[in-house]
């Protein structure tokens, strides 16, 4: 994929039909985050989650020179503290080319536009400890480290115990 620094970036939410290319991105990202193989997401799993009856969940696409590019996927959680709900950012992802280009700010500010409009106090997101160039770029546009909490899960036969109870 060949993309000019200059050329203009659409973002658009995430419509039936791109989950081919959202698999794409989120396989994309897994491999650039060291797990090339835990992707267990399918077309079909994320058409029933992003676009079912009642979805939960929100992705909007990047595309550059009519090629899907990036993406965010996200949902709502909620803030007893601020009284309001939060916007979690589960995946942000800007393909290598299309890095440099302002893909990953135009993300951001649709999603931050996003939180606005529906009320949000804030945004949430992780990031990998060792993804410097990440958290450089997070600082750029004004967001912290927030200190003191560290990320917990529960998954696999742990969670099945736990359901069980």
């Amino acid at each position: 994929m060949q993309t000019q620094k200059n050329a203009p970036v659409t973002i658009r939410p995430a419509r039936p039909g791109d989950e081919a290319d959202i698999l794409r991105m989120v396989v994309a990202l897994a491999v650039y985050e060291r797990e090339p193989d835990a992707v267990k997401a399918t077309e079909p799993s994320l058409r029933a989650t992003l676009f079912g009856d009642d979805p939960q969940v929100f992705a909007h696409l990047a595309e550059l020179d009519g090629e899907i590019v990036g993406l965010a996927l996200w949902f709502l959680t909620y803030s007893t503290w601020t009284g309001a709900p939060s916007l979690y950012l589960e995946d942000l992802f800007v393909a290598d080319p299309a890095r440099g280009t302002g893909t990953g700010r135009a993300l951001l500010s649709t999603l931050a536009r996003e939180a606005k409009s529906r009320g949000c106090a804030r945004m949430d997101w992780a990031v990998l400890d060792w993804n410097d160039k990440a958290k450089q770029f997070y600082r750029h546009i004004g967001a912290h480290h927030s200190v003191g909490w560290e990320p917990w899960r529960i998954e696999g036969e742990a969670l099945e115990a736990l359901a069980a109870g």
